[in-house]
């Protein structure tokens, strides 16, 4: 219980972080090319990842090592895709409409979980997800430019992101957690560099400070979720997630004067009540299933077998 209460403290803390880096980077990309932001951003996030890397058991060869670099490499490259969209995204809807087109992403990862991972999403959390996105709209009070060809921008990301996520559970079952981990940051560098370093622009003295300061709050979130997984089971932590939509929200409002209606109270109690539902429902059914697997037909308990956790979002 200690162990989830800090883990939600934790990923709280990650989503206020991440909102910062996500309004570093609508300044940066609305003075500068967009390839060339999320460029200087990936250096540090690649080298932030060596060192962890380095640091761990193994080392980087036992980092790098996969039986899936196929996919683990794509698993990069839509990360990268996916950021380099959403920050153009918040350039040209602002902070508070992107984020309301992106929350869509949850449904259609749920919608595709099936094809590829060959899940099945009861109706209960569907409902339940359809639910959140209805809170995360009414919290972000999209206006008509939701529905302007411009909105196609982050829900592009929020398509990518989504295939991302599902890889990720996908190689999890073979990958360790700090493997994904690894080729997330050093393929998306690479991807990034080949084809940022052809948009180069120079920036004042006061611009790198703040890319360092994105940079580092990168680096900050990720050393925080990093954390936050360690200390509690991701389906506790999970729902929280949602606070990052909050607290862009806010700085989009307070810092480039976008608009906010007052109805964020109701939106943030629909948001988390849903998140609730869904991981009281999860919980739910995987008890069931393991009950079912757990014991045979003689009713003795089978072997445990090992699971790998996937790591959140962000690059």
């Amino acid at each position: 219980m200690r162990g989830d209460r800090l883990g939600i403290a934790l990923m709280v803390a990650t989503t206020f972080v991440f909102a910062i880096q996500d309004g570093l980077s609508r300044h940066l990309a609305g003075e500068y090319n967009v390839l060339m932001v999320v460029m200087i951003r990936y250096w540090f996030f690649a080298a932030f990842v060596i060192a962890i890397a380095a640091r761990r058991a193994g080392g980087l060869r036992a980092a790098a090592a996969t039986s899936q670099p196929v996919i683990q490499g794509l698993r990069g490259l839509l990360l990268v895709a996916e950021i380099c969209v959403m920050v153009a995204g918040f350039v040209l809807l602002g902070l508070v409409e992107a984020h309301a087109i992106f929350a869509a992403y949850p449904l259609l990862a749920a919608a595709l979980s099936g094809p590829i991972l060959g899940e099945r999403v009861g109706w209960r959390r569907w409902t339940a997800i359809a639910l959140g996105f209805v809170g995360v709209l009414i919290i972000l009070q999209p206006g008509v430019t939701v529905f302007s060809p411009a909105a196609l921008v982050p829900l592009t990301a929020a398509a990518l992101f989504a295939m991302y996520g599902l890889l990720t559970r996908y190689v999890a079952r073979r990958d360790t957690t700090a493997t994904s981990f690894f080729w997330t940051g050093t393929v998306g560098a690479v991807a990034i560099t080949l084809v940022g370093v052809w948009f180069w622009e120079p920036m004042t003295l006061s611009d790198w400070g703040w890319m360092a300061a994105l940079c580092l709050s990168g680096a900050t979130g990720h050393w925080l979720l990093i954390r936050c997984y360690e200390v509690a089971e991701v389906g506790v932590v999970q729902p929280f997630a949602y606070l990052q939509l909050v607290f862009a929200s806010f700085i989009g409002v307070t810092v480039f004067g976008e608009v906010l209606q007052a109805q964020v109270v109701l939106g943030a109690a629909i948001v988390i009540t849903a998140g609730l539902f869904t991981l009281w429902r999860g919980r739910r059914v995987d008890q069931a299933q393991e009950a079912s697997t757990d014991r045979g037909a003689d009713g003795f308990r089978k072997d445990d077998v090992p699971e790998h956790a996937a790591p959140g979002r962000n690059g």
